[in-house]
């Protein structure tokens, strides 16, 4: 039994080749904001459920639109903060072991979306949002796949945390 434990705390071999999941959801995000913007009139929502429009708005802040009322240092901000995450992450990855590839995909998901998200803050001083969802007058605030990819990798590193907290009070 000790050598299956050695195994599974081996380091993870090559663990920054998930990166390529970042990079499928850098692509993915600033190609659905791409059709967003041309194919979509600002403000203008498109109905496609009867919960859900296809709405193009512009983020200058973050989460909820977060900050998004001040005069534009928070673009520099949420840049920097960005820019340190990824890098963080990054490091983090470098080091997993073996059995730990559900938080290697959760660190690449939110790299992804943080540098998809990076990406529009840097070239357009906003984020590009246009997913839409409704109930009857109440609207969650609009959002796109880069912070689809950042909340499924928060869950995923929810999910691993609390499978850690069960595997440990086993032992």
């Amino acid at each position: 039994m000790p050598e299956h434990r050695e195994l599974r705390d081996r380091p993870m071999h090559r663990p920054l080749r998930w990166l390529w999941l970042a990079a499928l959801v850098i692509v993915l995000d600033l190609a659905t904001k791409a059709m967003a913007s041309a194919w979509l009139t600002y403000g203008q929502p498109v109905e496609i459920l009867p919960i859900f429009n296809l709405t193009l708005l512009h983020n200058t802040g973050a989460a909820f639109s977060f900050l998004a009322g001040h005069d534009g240092w928070q673009r520099w901000f949420f840049a920097v903060v960005a820019i340190g995450a990824s890098i963080g992450l990054s490091i983090w990855m470098s080091r997993l072991k073996a059995r730990e590839t559900l938080l290697a995909a959760a660190l690449a998901l939110i790299i992804g979306g943080a540098l998809g998200n990076l990406y529009d803050r840097l070239t357009h001083g906003y984020v590009v949002d246009f997913l839409s969802f409704y109930w009857g007058q109440y609207y969650f605030p609009a959002f796109n796949l880069a912070d689809v990819a950042i909340t499924l990798g928060a869950c995923g590193l929810i999910w691993e945390s609390l499978r850690d907290v069960r595997g440990h009070k086993k032992s």
